[in-house]
């Protein structure tokens, strides 16, 4: 799928996967692309997948920021319906988790099941993210990289196998969309829009996530009646980049169980 040139921004995306398969959009977390996904998508071949960079990220333009939340699902919004798919599930991990839910809540005929992935209804404070926010202009995203890696990964990111790659895509991500990106969950807080979703949700957790604490992540499942919960032991933030045949045998055991694989 070549790059989608909307009205007002160009949104890098790409589609794979029979045509006729169950739809299920990927959707990456912040300082990454949609190259994280490869690994995972090669091991769902059933399904038709949509993954995309989000704007500001990748090879998707960058606008000018501050970007909204809003946005950021209206984007994706515009590419679901741009790839023609209906009645997907969406995976989002981390930010990718809050566009999930407002995308869920906004459009149920688009989203017939969420995967959140170490995210929550709410993900820190402003003050966090503007601290982050103000120390990425000052002096790019390299100063804030050895404490966003060992959130990612935990006490021994050092000596993480998935290090290398994560840390590329972070360092090639453009400051300016990553604090667009970044002031965007600063002022998301979708607890009360996230607690009347009623549709099959799987939660995922990593034991080692600083950024999105296991605790956290169920706090935000204990909304939705009727979730999936599974923690990945082992592995952090991003765990599909850490332990990927684990999280796509999770993934596919909680799409066939729906009936949508």
């Amino acid at each position: 799928m070549a790059p989608i040139f909307l009205p007002d921004l160009r949104l890098n995306a790409e589609l794979s996967g029979p045509a006729k398969g169950p739809g299920l959009v990927l959707i990456h977390a912040l300082g990454l692309n949609l190259r994280l996904w490869d690994e995972v998508a090669a091991l769902l071949p059933r399904h038709r997948i949509l993954r995309f960079d989000l704007r500001g990220h990748g090879e998707s333009g960058v606008p000018p920021g501050p970007y909204a939340m809003g946005q950021l699902v209206r984007d994706a919004e515009r590419l679901i319906e741009h790839a023609g798919l209906r009645e997907t599930v969406v995976l989002g991990l981390s930010i990718g988790g809050l566009v999930a839910q407002g995308l869920a809540v906004k459009r149920l005929d688009l989203v017939r099941g969420v995967v959140l992935s170490n995210t929550a209804a709410r993900i820190g404070t402003a003050a966090q993210w503007q601290a982050r926010i103000d120390s990425v202009r000052e002096s790019g995203l390299a100063a804030i990289h050895d404490a966003n890696m060992e959130r990612w990964l935990g006490r021994n990111w050092r000596l993480n196998p998935a290090l290398p790659g994560l840390s590329r895509a972070f360092l090639a991500t453009d400051a300016q969309g990553w604090a667009g990106a970044a002031a965007a969950i600063a002022g998301t807080d979708f607890y009360e829009t996230t607690a009347s979703l009623r549709l099959p949700a799987l939660f995922i957790a990593g034991g080692n996530d600083g950024s999105t604490p296991a605790d956290l992540v169920r706090e935000t499942a204990r909304l939705i009646p009727g979730h999936d919960f599974r923690l990945i032991r082992g592995a952090g933030h991003i765990p599909m980049a850490e332990k990927p045949a684990e999280y796509a045998a999770i993934l596919d055991a909680f799409l066939t169980g729906i009936g949508h694989g």
